[in-house]
């Protein structure tokens, strides 16, 4: 089996939101909340920054994740030397490949290669599952945050708390 981590492309654009409404499907039938969709545009200026990814295994698109740099209004005065991990879609076929382990290693590449110190990521706070499951995978819970400011991020942001993940590199 060959997993490829890869840059997505303008051409993926389709393929990224499929794999959106399958996550929002699954969400809405394993927890109580959901994420709400996500422009175009946003996802579209991932892909020219280069911060939109997938994972291939023998080729095909398994699994879908972005990056960001910054992330002030959900980490604060901690927002530095980091990347930030968000929107990791496995596709149902897939679910059970431990892709958050391979994204785990490719950020500490990507980190020892950049000069950033951690690598970041944040879920619903009450969500008991994926908090269990994102330290079984080495991330360090480090808080909660309740968000006031959500200019400029998702519409599930609004009004929710958030638990902080973290890997020190």
């Amino acid at each position: 089996m060959q997993i490829e981590v890869l840059n997505s492309q303008s051409t993926d654009i389709d393929i990224i939101f499929g794999f959106y409404d399958l996550a929002i499907a699954h969400q809405k039938k394993v927890f109580n909340k959901h994420w709400q969709g996500f422009s175009r545009e946003l996802v579209q200026t991932e892909i020219a920054e280069n911060r939109q990814y997938k994972i291939l295994v023998n080729g095909e698109v398994a699994c879908v994740f972005a990056v960001t740099f910054n992330d002030a209004l959900i980490w604060g005065d901690r927002d530095h030397d980091s990347i930030y991990i968000h929107r990791i879609v496995t596709h149902p076929d897939f679910r059970g490949y431990a892709f958050v382990k391979e994204i785990i290693k490719w950020a500490r590449q990507y980190c020892l290669d950049n000069d950033l110190k951690y690598i970041r990521m944040d879920t619903w706070a009450d969500n008991e599952k994926l908090l269990d499951y994102y330290t079984s995978c080495g991330f360090e819970y480090v808080g909660v945050v309740t968000m006031q400011e959500t200019d400029g991020l998702p519409k599930h942001y609004e009004g929710i708390s958030l638990s902080l993940f973290e890997i020190v590199v």
